[in-house]
């Protein structure tokens, strides 16, 4: 005898206990959700390629500025469509180490320009004349 009991209406409609069928942590995957993803990527490459190629805004520290935001966007998007994080997913933990390795690259990229701006206001100034010296 078996030590899982089943019942018969779940037998007679393909239910069974063993989790074979349905699994509710996978995201439901459609033609329809890909191609948005698509779409929306298309859409957010082409804008900013026009952007740029066409000179659209004569200023290009806001030009800069606009692509990156289109950038962030196109992140956002490709993860969500393509590789299906969102909160509910693997219980929250895919969100979870999500943030934990954004805050990593904010500090890395942080850090990396302070040191960075840092060598070079501490670095001590040479002319060329005074390196034609050096032995």
């Amino acid at each position: 005898m078996s030590a899982v009991s089943h019942n018969h209406d779940d037998l007679v409609h393909g239910h069974d206990d063993h989790g074979h069928g349905h699994d509710e942590g996978m995201p439901h995957v459609t033609f329809k959700g890909y191609m948005t993803g698509f779409i929306l990527s298309v859409i957010l490459t082409a804008i900013p390629f026009w952007l740029v190629m066409a000179k659209v805004i004569p200023d290009n520290k806001v030009t800069v500025a606009i692509v990156l935001g289109f950038a962030v966007i196109q992140v956002l998007v490709h993860m969500v469509y393509f590789l299906h994080l969102d909160t509910t997913s693997e219980g929250g933990w895919n969100m979870l180490a999500l943030i934990f390795t954004a805050m990593l690259l904010v500090i890395m990229f942080a850090g990396s320009l302070w040191v960075m701006y840092h060598m070079n206001a501490n670095m001590m100034p040479v002319s060329v004349e005074d390196m034609r010296n050096m032995p």
